[in-house]
């Protein structure tokens, strides 16, 4: 867990041997995205809990066709390769990169999915407490506050055959969301990622591993071991995970095969 009040952005734990940064390229034109759809209806979706108030998943959360047109999209957006060139501080990055500010895209991602009703309690989830649901408190405690929408930044991850992510933290941002009539002041409290590709579509390797205990865990080359939670690789998953504060140690392996692409946001709460 990185120290409280720490401002670290995916850096790598101090024992790392080398590191590397990544180079942000924000594009300004708005990419036409594909519709989302067609979709698994709300009543058919469900938060599922890997470690309790830390990691827990959406399946089915984009159809596996949705996937498959959003890869053939994002494969034509210009990417940026993170550098070879190593910055002290940052964790050990290889892979291709598109980061965009866009409210629009990030409001349907909320709106238009069933991730609005799951998180603010409209729907029934494995993770409620009662068969109404959770109540206003139980929410307010699990996602840090009054969730009010999604991080109008939006990246997309592809890491190609050999590439990975090594052992870093998430940071949580103030930002404010451009709502209506005012602006809405808000902070980051889970991220979001939403994984496009699996072993079914060819992508091998690519797993996100969290480290509950960081002392108790290694990585060398991509191979862990140590007390872990490995969240697999599934078409159309959503995972999200806090971080900021009480973010676990984790890291994508590298991708043995194919390629692994995610769409990234975050939680925002009100501050």
């Amino acid at each position: 867990m990185p120290p409280k009040g720490s401002k670290r952005k995916d850096t790598a734990p101090a024992s790392s041997a080398k590191s590397a940064t990544t180079t942000i390229a924000k594009s300004t034109a708005r990419p036409n995205w594909p519709p989302l759809e067609p979709l698994v209806p709300n009543c058919d979706l469900s938060l599922s809990t890997l470690v309790e108030n830390q990691i827990i998943t959406i399946p089915n959360f984009f159809t596996a066709s949705l996937c498959k047109t959003y890869v053939s999209f994002l494969s034509s957006l210009p990417f940026l390769t993170t550098p070879a060139k190593p910055k002290k501080g940052d964790a050990v990055r290889v892979n291709d990169r598109f980061q965009i500010e866009d409210p629009a895209f990030a409001e349907q991602l909320w709106n238009s999915t069933a991730l609005k009703d799951l998180v603010c309690g409209s729907a029934i989830s494995e993770y409620d407490y009662a068969e109404e649901g959770m109540s206003e408190a139980a929410r307010r405690q699990l996602w840090g506050g009054e969730v009010v929408g999604l991080n109008p930044n939006i990246r997309i991850y592809r890491y190609r055959k050999g590439q990975f992510f090594a052992q870093h933290y998430d940071e949580s941002n103030k930002l404010s969301l451009p709502t209506t009539p005012t602006a809405t002041p808000a902070k980051t409290t889970w991220t979001l990622l939403i994984y496009l590709t699996s072993p079914s579509s060819g992508c091998i390797g690519g797993e996100t591993v969290f480290y509950p205990d960081p002392s108790t865990s290694s990585s060398s080359n991509g191979l862990t071991s140590g007390k872990s939670v490995v969240v697999s690789l599934e078409t159309g998953t959503a995972l999200l995970h806090k971080h900021g504060e009480d973010c676990m140690l984790h890291e994508g392996l590298e991708v043995k095969e194919g390629e692994k692409w995610v769409i990234r946001s975050d939680l925002c709460v009100r501050r």
